[in-house]
C-alpha cells in the first residue's frame, strides 16, 4: 500500500487507543486517512498515539470518549467525524469485552456488557454511520472471532455475542450495498488477555495453528488496511487471520 492510497478518507475506530485498535491506527494513518480514535478508559494511551501521528502529520488524528453502552450517545461519534474531517469513509468496529462465563455462573449484566459490546453496539453504530457511509461509498470492518464459529468453553456469552456479530455483518453488506461494503476480520490468536498466564494452555494453542506460531496486531491492522484500500469488490465476507487455526482445529 501507498502511504496515499487513503488519502483524503476519514475512519472513524471503536476501542482504538491500545492493542488491536492501535495498531489498525496506524497502518490506516500511514495509507493516508484520518483517524478519529475512540477510547473509554485509555484517556493517556489515546492521547499519545494522537500527539505520536500528529507529529507526523498534523491534525489528522483526533479522540473521543464515550461509554458505548449507552447507545443514545453513538450518532455523536459519527456527527463528531464527519465535523471535524468533512465526512466519514471507514466504520471499523473494534471495541470489545472478553471473558469466562462458565454455565451457572451467568449474570445479566454479563450478558448485557458482552452482547452489548461485541454486537448491540456494532449494529447500532453502524446504523447511526449509515447515511454518512453511504455518501462516500464507504466502508464497514467489523472485528469478528473465531471462536463465532467454534465454541471457547467457559465462554458462551462472548461465543454467541461474536456470532452474532458474524452474521451481523453478512446482514449488513446486504442491507448497505451497494453504497456501503462490510466485511470482518476473525482473528485467532493475536494477543493473549491481560491478567494471569496460563503458559501451557498458551502452547496448546499456538501448537494447534498451521503456521505455529502467534500472529500480531499489525496481522489484523495489514488486513483492515487491504479491505480498505484494496478491496472495491469485496463484501459481505469474514477473513480468517489466524495463522490456519480454524482449519486445524
Amino acid at each position: 500500500m501507498s502511504q496515499t492510497s487513503l488519502a483524503g478518507k476519514t475512519v472513524l475506530i471503536t476501542g482504538a487507543a491500545r492493542r488491536v485498535g492501535s495498531a489498525i491506527v496506524r497502518a490506516l494513518h500511514g495509507a493516508g486517512a484520518n483517524l478519529v480514535v475512540h477510547y473509554r478508559r485509555s484517556a493517556n494511551e489515546a492521547a499519545q498515539l494522537a500527539d505520536e501521528l500528529n507529529a507526523n502529520r498534523g491534525r489528522s488524528v483526533v479522540t473521543i470518549q464515550a461509554d458505548l453502552l449507552d447507545t443514545s450517545k453513538l450518532p455523536s461519534l459519527v456527527e463528531f467525524a464527519v465535523r471535524t474531517f468533512g465526512g466519514l469513509d471507514v466504520l471499523v468496529n473494534n471495541a470489545s469485552s472478553f471473558y469466562p462465563t462458565p454455565v451457572g455462573e451467568i449474570t445479566p449484566a454479563a450478558w448485557d456488557d458482552l452482547m452489548g459490546s461485541n454486537l448491540k453496539v456494532p449494529l447500532f453504530l453502524s446504523q447511526a454511520a449509515a447515511p454518512a457511509l453511504r455518501s462516500s461509498r464507504g466502508l464497514i470492518v467489523n472485528i469478528v472471532d473465531i471462536h463465532s464459529l467454534r465454541p471457547l468453553r467457559n465462554y458462551t456469552v462472548y461465543c454467541a455475542a461474536k456470532a452474532g456479530l458474524h452474521m451481523l455483518t453478512r446482514s449488513l453488506a446486504k442491507e448497505l450495498g451497494p453504497e456501503v461494503r462490510v466485511n470482518g476480520i476473525s482473528p485467532g490468536p493475536v494477543l493473549w488477555p491481560e491478567g494471569p498466564a496460563d503458559e501451557a494452555a498458551r502452547q496448546k494453542v499456538v501448537e494447534s495453528t498451521i503456521l505455529e506460531r502467534m500472529g500480531t496486531p499489525e496481522d489484523i491492522a495489514r488486513t483492515a488496511l487491504f479491505f480498505a484500500a484494496s478491496a472495491p469488490f469485496i463484501t459481505g465476507q469474514i477473513l480468517a487471520v489466524d495463522g490456519g487455526r480454524s482449519v486445524a482445529w
